[in-house]
């Protein structure tokens, strides 16, 4: 049975929270979250000293339709590249360089959540 939209994005938001916590145990200071423009959204936006760092988060219940990572593309990591630069602009953010990683939660039943983070994907 196909899950409904309330339960998918409950579980997109708890990954994202799990994602979080990751993202600041490994250093960074999470500074904007759900981020949207016309072009599209950002799920975090961290920093890490000098670095800004858009995080793209995947969360899966199994790994039955492929792994989260195969979900990020190339087509995908420029434009979380596009994003991350109108987000400096839109906050008067001074040019800095520029990263991207990728949080995935796998949440299997019965099991404790998997997060994994890989940094600069590309």
């Amino acid at each position: 049975m196909a899950a409904t939209y309330a339960q998918r994005k409950a579980l997109g938001d708890y990954g994202e929270r799990l994602a979080v916590r990751e993202l600041e145990r490994a250093g960074l200071e999470v500074v904007d979250r759900n981020w949207r423009c016309s072009q599209g959204e950002l799920d975090i936006v961290a920093r890490l000293g000098q670095v800004l760092v858009v995080c793209e988060v995947k969360t899966r219940t199994s790994d039955r339709y492929g792994s989260a990572m195969e979900a990020i593309t190339a087509v995908k990591v420029d434009r979380l590249y596009r994003l991350g630069f109108r987000w400096c602009a839109a906050h008067d953010s001074a040019a800095s360089p520029l990263r991207v990683d990728v949080v995935t939660v796998l949440i299997a039943p019965g099991r404790r959540a998997l997060v994994t983070h890989y940094a600069g994907v590309a």
